[in-house]
C-alpha cells in the first residue's frame, strides 16, 4: 500500500534526531523498518533490527524513497 502524496514520507523522530545529532558519523541504530529513507540519509551507516540481530545498511542514492525494512 503506498502512502498518499500530500502525505509526508514517515520518518520515525527518533532516528531523524539520531541523524541530525551524528557529527562522528557512528552507526545508528533503529528498530523502525517502516520509515522512508530521505537524501539527508545519504551516506550514513544504518543498523536496522531485523527481530535477532541488527544489519548495517550503507545508504546510497539508489535507496531514497524506499522503506529501510527493504534492505
Amino acid at each position: 500500500m503506498v502512502r498518499s502524496k500530500w502525505k509526508a514520507p514517515f520518518v520515525d523522530y527518533q532516528l531523524l534526531d539520531d541523524i541530525i545529532d551524528n557529527k562522528t558519523r557512528a552507526v545508528i541504530k533503529t528498530k523502525s523498518r517502516s520509515s522512508t529513507i530521505l537524501q539527508s540519509f545519504i551516506g550514513l551507516v544504518i543498523a536496522v533490527y531485523t527481530g535477532r540481530m541488527y544489519n548495517n545498511v550503507y545508504i546510497d542514492e539508489k535507496m531514497v524513497g524506499h522503506k529501510l525494512g527493504e534492505f
